[in-house]
């Protein structure tokens, strides 16, 4: 007689085959859609008598890295950052641009990045104005105010005084809260990150493709104040620090779906105990989220894919990132990714927490784990089905063939929603484009189709709905009345984010809009 005992072995493999069943692969989702939405407000709420001025914001964080989508998410808000267009960063000892991308202003404040004492960390200095003298090229001059650019120099004070605050409260229920992060462009790769690009890679991870992207998107700096200077005035005012979200994004969306799975287990994990919680004997906190995140950045460049893909055992794999993690605790050692010099880590190895963090990780077995997403996240993802039968299913689960049954359940009504999901996703989509132009389908602008910009990331039938939706628009007004100049406007701007988009905004005339709408 077979024994139906639940053995350890096998139930990480049920928490394996449950989330690579339940992990939906698609780009779209309900947090991103709010995201578009949430970027619409910022990149038109600046109201200002400088009509070429202009927020970009750019969606990032765990609703921009993920394309798997579980059952039970950890994306716990929405990431915004957002630069103005009439500020720009470049390293030190670099020649200013000649030529910027179309979105940029006029005339732009060009600051110096000037390193800290603390890596990874930096000042802004003011050094050119760059003023455009044609279509595309611009002329550097000195700035000779030589001062730190400050936090109230920037676009938080924009916001602070004329738009959103940092966090965007939530409009509606089910509604994420909106992190703002503002930042200054910087269109070059930074030099403290100056051999990651070349260093040697084992596994072909990332593969050149990826590499060369990440490089030509450059970076951002963001007024962040490193955590043994926060006591310090003047530096939380002038303090900033590198930050690398476009490239994580891009390194993100390149992982194997096991890697992204396994990337959702560790914060879950860390989440759900409070982990991040944690602080050392100064009050700081000992572990967040960018840790694990680098983790998982230095595991997949130093893992052959057949560690990953080989015997696939996400319980396995997570259990050995955690030992990682204590020993990087213990030794208070966690490289960041692209400025290796950079330690992330800033306690003590004789904290007790820090201790307790370490044996704490160290003792996770496959086996506990394998109870612990069981109890913990399946079960969880259970009581979110239609179906309350499903639920009870878990009330017993002491025999491998019951805990089987439950799981199977969860799983099949993950899969018998999956079209009407899709369907709704789509569906709020396309009402939230018409909603839109219901109320812009006449003073379109450029600058109002970033939001559209991010919905062809997702899905290029998204674009063309937009334009569609325009074009009927402008049909039924044509037919009411006739083919203005405002509306031949609005087809150059449609056809313009197609074709892209022009160097000057503000400068629509009738023969320029109707040439751009031929081609």
């Amino acid at each position: 007689m077979p024994d139906d005992s639940v053995v350890d072995e096998d139930e990480s493999k049920i928490v394996t085959k449950f989330l690579l069943d339940t992990c939906r692969q698609q780009q779209i989702s309900k947090p991103y859609l709010q995201a578009i939405g949430v970027c619409d407000i910022l990149a038109t709420s600046y109201v200002d008598d400088d009509e070429e001025f202009r927020m970009i914001p750019v969606i990032t964080g765990s609703v921009a890295e993920f394309y798997i989508h579980p059952m039970f998410s950890c994306v716990g808000d929405v990431d915004i950052m957002c630069h103005t267009n009439d500020q720009l960063a470049i390293p030190d000892g670099y020649t200013p641009p000649s030529r910027l991308p179309a979105e940029f202003h006029s005339r732009v404040k060009a600051c110096k990045i000037v390193d800290s004492a603390n890596l990874g960390y930096v000042y802004l200095m003011p050094y050119y104005w760059l003023t455009k003298n044609s279509r595309t090229d611009y002329d550097a001059l000195q700035d000779d105010a030589f001062q730190y650019l400050s936090r109230s120099s920037t676009l938080d004070t924009a916001f602070d005084t004329h738009g959103p605050a940092h966090k965007i409260k939530p409009g509606a229920m089910g509604m994420l809260e909106a992190d703002r992060v503002g930042c200054v462009r910087c269109l070059s790769w930074p030099p403290q990150a100056a051999d990651w690009p070349t260093r040697h890679r084992n596994y072909g991870w990332p593969d050149l493709a990826t590499v060369d992207r990440v490089v030509n998107n450059g970076c951002d700096v963001v007024h962040a104040t490193h955590p043994l200077c926060r006591q310090d005035e003047w530096m939380n005012k002038h303090q900033w620090r590198l930050s690398f979200s476009r490239a994580e994004i891009a390194l993100l969306n390149s992982w194997m779906s096991v890697q992204q799975i396994v990337y959702h287990m560790l914060p879950v994990f860390v989440k759900t105990e409070q982990l991040t919680d944690v602080t050392d004997d100064t009050g700081l906190k000992i572990l967040s989220n960018y840790n694990i995140k680098s983790l998982m950045l230095w595991a997949c460049e130093s893992k052959p894919k057949s560690w990953w893909v080989d015997d696939l055992n996400t319980v396995g794999i997570f259990v050995e990132m955690l030992h990682t993690l204590a020993v990087w605790l213990s030794d208070a050692r966690c490289p960041h990714y692209f400025i290796t010099r950079c330690n992330l880590f800033h306690h003590a190895t004789t904290s007790c927490s820090v201790q307790q963090l370490v044996i704490e990780f160290m003792s996770s077995t496959k086996a506990g784990t394998a109870k612990w997403f069981i109890t913990k996240y399946i079960h969880r993802c259970a009581e979110l089905c239609r179906d309350e039968g499903v639920s009870r299913l878990f009330d017993d689960v002491t025999t491998s063939m019951k805990l089987q049954r439950a799981v199977s359940g969860v799983v099949d009504c993950r899969l018998s929603t999956a079209l009407k999901d899709m369907w709704t996703l789509y569906n709020s989509a396309e009402f939230h484009i018409m909603s839109y132009l219901r109320v812009r389908s006449l003073t379109l602008r450029p600058r109002d189709c970033q939001w559209i910009k991010e919905l062809t990331k997702v899905d290029s039938c998204l674009d063309v709905y937009f334009a569609a939706v325009v074009f009927l628009h402008v049909a039924y007004k044509t037919a009411r009345n006739s083919l203005n100049d405002k509306l031949i406007d609005v087809l150059a701007t449609t056809l313009g984010h197609f074709i892209g988009e022009r160097c000057h905004y503000n400068q629509l005339s009738s023969v320029l809009s109707l040439s751009q709408a031929a081609m």
